[in-house]
């Protein structure tokens, strides 16, 4: 098959800059470049970093890049804003858009995929022969979003990165047969317990002894990190318990510290020298921090689609505490996992599943082996073998 990925426009693909949905698409490709199943071009932003990126020389994959910082876009942004508005996106965004859909138009493709951007389908008028996917990640398309409907029926067939998301596309038409659930996968081998570091807790303030939570991810409100400084507030009588938060509020940048990670710094002040935030952290380097956890806290507040970093934390044999929402009770186990509501006890709560896991180490070495257990699942070999299934099974239901 000919298959076009467009991909969302804020970061670029091959994921130098970071990005979950980034990751997965590399692993989509990675996959393709092994395999040789098809014939893939990705539309994406442009990024100096990606030059010389050795997945540039595959012989299936091919990368279009679309220029969206140089002056001159900048100034064509601008333009784009004032005849089009903002779009159904930002309208950056949408300038991206629909410089990538004159490149991609020129070209036939057996399967046109939409990487989290269902809004796009509105702008484009698929050719006789080609079919149209979506790939949603967050939930982007339901009976409350706009054009839901005319979006909805636009699709050949949605991917969803977990069955929650689904459930949401499925408020459209409950009687839905295009939604497939697929949930997203990791490098297993990048992420284990066995690999050998360099990092050592010592080179970040923390002694061998000491009881350490990790936080990973974007660093903002609905991630749940200021009620775990709460909660490691409600437990500073615990002597050896300490606090990695490892993100930022941007993709790929920790040079800007936003207002609500000064918040959190503000917040924190009783047990500063308890806590310690990393900033960004490149993935490369993320199964080296994790490696040096005791717990992983993943305490979002809204409904995480399907966060990577659970899998990435239960990878390496981390017990975890989160919450129940989202997909995220269909990564984990209660087996390898405390998962908490988020109601008005959640901070309570949250300090006292850290206590019970602090006191009790056998308990942590039980979830452990249960979260090894849990990742065989969830790697990127699986993924995108159901991924590539999902489209080719649809492009033979077809030809049929």
């Amino acid at each position: 098959m000919r298959i076009a990925i467009l991909t969302s426009g804020i970061l670029p693909v091959p994921a130098v800059k970071g990005g979950a949905v980034e990751n997965l698409t590399d692993f989509l490709l990675q996959y393709n470049d092994r395999h040789r199943l098809h014939h893939i071009t990705v539309y994406s932003i442009a990024n100096e970093a990606t030059q010389g990126h050795p997945a540039l020389q595959s012989q299936v994959n091919r990368y279009v890049y679309i220029e969206t910082k140089s002056l001159w876009a900048k100034i064509m942004k601008r333009v784009y804003k004032l005849i089009y508005g903002e779009g159904y996106y930002h309208y950056t965004i949408e300038y991206y858009f629909r410089k990538a859909w004159q490149q991609l138009s020129k070209h036939h493709y057996d399967v046109i995929l939409l990487e989290n951007r269902p809004g796009y389908a509105l702008h484009i008028d698929v050719p006789q022969g080609t079919r149209l996917f979506y790939h949603l990640h967050n939930d982007l398309l339901n009976s409350q979003i706009k054009d839901c409907q005319q979006l909805y029926d636009r699709a050949s067939r949605i991917i969803t990165v977990s069955q929650y998301i689904a459930s949401r596309v499925r408020t459209i038409n409950a009687h839905d047969q295009k939604c497939v659930a697929i949930l997203n996968g990791i490098d297993l081998q990048a992420f284990s317990p066995d690999i050998k570091s360099q990092l050592t807790r010592q080179q970040l303030g923390l002694a061998d002894d000491d009881f350490v939570m990790l936080f990973s991810g974007r660093v903002t409100a609905e991630k749940g990190v200021a009620q775990l400084i709460q909660a490691m507030i409600r437990l500073s009588h615990l002597p050896a318990l300490r606090l990695l938060i490892i993100g930022s509020p941007f993709y790929g940048d920790s040079s800007n510290e936003d207002h609500f990670v000064r918040s959190l710094k503000q917040l924190a002040e009783p047990v500063r020298e308890r806590i310690r935030f990393t900033g960004f952290i490149p993935y490369s380097a993320m199964p080296q921090y994790l490696k040096l956890a005791d717990v992983a806290v993943i305490p979002s507040l809204w409904d995480d689609p399907c966060p990577t970093t659970v899998l990435e934390a239960q990878a390496m044999a981390l017990p975890i505490i989160t919450t129940r929402r989202g997909g995220i009770p269909e990564e984990v186990t209660e087996e390898n996992a405390v998962m908490l509501e988020t109601d008005e006890s959640f901070v309570d709560n949250l300090a006292e599943a850290i206590h019970d896991l602090y006191q009790h180490p056998e308990k942590r070495q039980a979830m452990s082996h249960a979260s090894l257990a849990r990742a065989a699942y969830f790697n990127n070999e699986r993924y995108a073998a159901d991924v590539f299934k999902a489209l080719s099974t649809s492009v033979r239901d077809k030809e049929c």
